[in-house]
């Protein structure tokens, strides 16, 4: 028998990284996954037990924005498990706010995490999965793809993200590394949550952009409630592109997200994107 393939997973601690974990765990693979804080991996260690999979899922520290903690943590899972079989890049921070409301700290803190994380472990992983001709998964999101308002810093950081994936992706393939971006839309999980916003002071700050804030978290309330996917629908591609052949390069989760993708991607003059994204304003 083969033994079973070995993926490292950022970002586990609740959300769709806890589910892709959960997911791969149940499909086989040896899941190593990793979080900031591992004082957060209670919700991971009692889903893998009453799942039954708890074995294959090893709780590890990484901050994909301390390089050291990323190199330190690869040596282990090599040591360990003698090879990576496939990385799925998924820690990330959303931001909320527009170029005059925020700062340029705000605009690099979410390039740090969003994109130069994800460039940092990528970068440290692919000589493994050279070795093992393995496949690099990351999460985007649809506003990766289209913009979305009061988005700009995190929109930013997911653009960069799928411009240097997609240019990885064919340069990744001849040295026989698969590339996946899988692009989540609206999912209920605490990300939303856990950027901490202040809603009333938000709009207290906001000048002239308050009336045009108000309306884009009222129509944000209203599609996180009618079509938000939970963390586990918009894990399951993940698994999918672990398991299948040949995954796609770019994979969407939901109907709604294919909507939005498809839309941008024919969209040559961008008016169909601004006036989506208008009606969120309106």
């Amino acid at each position: 028998m083969t033994s079973p393939k070995t993926v490292l997973i950022t970002g586990t601690s609740s959300g769709i990284g806890l589910a892709a974990a959960l997911g791969a765990a149940r499909a086989g693979w040896n899941v190593v996954a990793t979080m900031r804080d591992t004082g957060k991996a209670d919700a991971l260690r009692a889903a893998a037990a009453e799942q039954g999979v708890d074995g294959r899922v090893q709780v590890k520290r990484l901050d994909v924005v301390e390089p050291e903690t990323i190199t330190a943590c690869l040596d282990e899972v090599v040591a360990e498990h003698g090879r990576l079989d496939a990385l799925v890049n998924n820690a990330g921070a959303g931001s909320v706010g527009t170029v005059e409301l925020v700062g340029l700290d705000d605009f690099r803190a979410a390039m740090e995490v969003n994109f130069f994380g994800v460039v940092a472990t990528t970068r440290a992983a692919m000589p493994h999965l050279r070795a093992s001709r393995g496949r690099v998964i990351t999460v985007t999101s649809v506003g990766g793809v289209a913009g979305q308002p009061f988005n700009e810093p995190y929109c930013a950081a997911k653009f960069a993200v799928e411009g240097f994936m997609e240019s990885l992706a064919p340069v990744a393939a001849t040295v026989g590394v698969d590339v996946t971006v899988v692009e989540p839309g609206a999912v209920a999980t605490e990300f939303v949550t856990s950027m901490g916003i202040d809603r009333g002071a938000a709009l207290a700050g906001a000048g002239p952009y308050a009336p045009a804030l108000r309306t884009y978290f009222e129509r944000i309330d209203g599609v996180f409630a009618t079509a938000a996917q939970s963390p586990a629908e918009a894990a399951a591609p993940i698994t999918e592109a672990l398991t299948c052949d040949r995954p796609a390069f770019r994979v969407q989760t939901s109907a709604r997200a294919r909507d939005i993708v498809g839309a941008k991607l024919a969209d040559l003059d961008g008016s169909a994107v601004q006036a989506a994204a208008g009606g969120l304003l309106r």
